[in-house]
C-alpha cells in the first residue's frame, strides 16, 4: 500500500522513470509509508484513444474520487 495507477500519453522511458521516484517519494513524505510498501505503474495511452479508454471508462465514473479534474480542486 499505496499502489499508484497513472494513465498518460507516451513519454519515454526516462521520464516515465523520473515520474515514478517523485511520486513514490511525494507519497513517503506525505502519506508516512515506507519506500517499500510504494508501487507505481504508469500505463501509456495514446492520444486517439484517451477519451474511449481514460475519459470515459475511468474519470466519468470516478469522479466523486477526483481530487483534481481538468486542473480545478474538485470534491474538497
Amino acid at each position: 500500500m499505496p499502489y499508484i495507477r497513472i494513465k498518460a500519453y507516451p513519454k519515454d522511458k526516462a521520464i516515465k522513470e523520473k515520474i515514478a521516484d517523485e511520486v513514490s517519494e511525494i507519497f513517503e513524505k506525505y502519506w508516512g509509508c515506507p519506500k517499500a510498501a510504494i508501487s507505481v505503474s504508469i500505463e501509456e495511452v495514446s492520444p486517439e484513444n484517451w477519451v474511449s479508454e481514460v475519459e470515459e471508462k475511468e474519470i466519468a465514473t470516478n469522479k466523486d474520487a477526483m481530487f483534481v479534474l481538468n486542473g480545478e480542486k474538485v470534491n474538497r
